[in-house]
């Protein structure tokens, strides 16, 4: 198939890859002159503008957006509209918010333009191992870009289903990280209690290589745990200060609404924003309360 890859970043520029080693043509656009020159020495054709891009494919269009979520998103759809006709597929494989999307696919829809969500997932390693993906969108119309999700997932017939209909594959994809926040916090705390147990100096990179073969907890996640304590055993250089992309808030968020008691992934989304609170007023008060019931020693910074 013929396919737009908008945005060239680290995913986009390896997604972009791994369509042209399946045999798609595949055209790029990314503002950065120097993302369009690399995917072109991989095989791809490169234009400089949305215009040109639009020009450069075969009705009907396929355009996949690899942009951050929210007004950048929107705001290439708004480009690009003018540009496209009846018949024409946008799939956006970002990390938006499922009710954006529902909200740009029904905008889309007078105009004939079809609108298909897939939430990603496989990071820096997808290019080798392939992508999950989440797939909302009219049947048909996902029927018909099936080369192009045979070819990103890690095999044709694995990793990658139609889930329902337009906003199902991010709201998917929205869970997914959700549970990923648990699953690392859960991983971070009993290795941190294993670091703080003195007494047997454990060797915490010999120990993930243990539970990653025949333990009830191996994952994937814990693969790359162990490749991080093998190259930095003490994480020395690494602020204690945990991002987040949105994903967590908006799986809580459901939780409440849903009125589904999410408790471990809700609490792993508030350690995230603890570890950014450097000057933790929460903490002071607490010393303080400690001071005045009992008289509590309050260590002064």
């Amino acid at each position: 198939m013929q396919i737009a890859m908008i945005g060239l970043g680290r995913m986009g520029a390896n997604m972009a890859q791994r369509l042209l080693r399946g045999g798609h043509e595949v055209v790029g656009f990314d503002p950065a002159e120097a993302a369009r020159k690399l995917i072109e020495e991989k095989g791809a054709r490169s234009a400089v503008s949305l215009e040109a891009l639009a020009a450069k494919l075969n009705t009907p269009r396929v355009l996949w957006l690899m942009v951050p979520a929210g007004a950048i998103t929107d705001g290439t759809i708004a480009a690009l509209t003018p540009l496209l006709a009846a018949g024409d597929t946008i799939i956006d494989g970002g990390n938006s918010n499922y009710r954006d999307t529902q909200r740009r696919a029904a905008a889309l829809k007078p105009l004939g333009i079809n609108y298909v969500d897939s939430g990603t997932s496989g990071g820096v390693w997808g290019l080798a191992e392939g992508y999950s993906l989440m797939i909302g969108g009219e049947k048909a119309v996902v029927e018909r870009l099936r080369p192009l999700f045979e070819t990103l997932a890690p095999s044709p017939d694995q990793g990658w289903g139609h889930v329902g209909a337009v906003g199902s594959g991010h709201y998917t994809k929205m869970i997914h990280n959700g549970i990923e926040y648990g699953l690392m916090q859960a991983y971070a705390e009993g290795f941190s209690i294993l670091q703080h147990k003195r007494e047997f100096e454990l060797d915490l990179h010999q120990i993930a290589e243990i539970w990653r073969y025949g333990s009830v907890v191996r994952s994937w996640l814990l693969d790359l745990t162990a490749d991080a304590l093998e190259k930095n055993p003490t994480l020395q250089g690494i602020a204690p200060y945990v991002a987040d992309s949105g994903e967590g808030r908006w799986t809580v968020s459901e939780a409440v609404e849903l009125g589904v008691p999410a408790i471990v992934i809700t609490a792993s989304l508030l350690e995230r924003f603890r570890s950014r609170d450097a000057d933790s007023f929460v903490d002071k008060l607490l010393a303080a309360m400690r001071n005045q019931f009992g008289g509590h020693e309050i260590m002064k910074e």
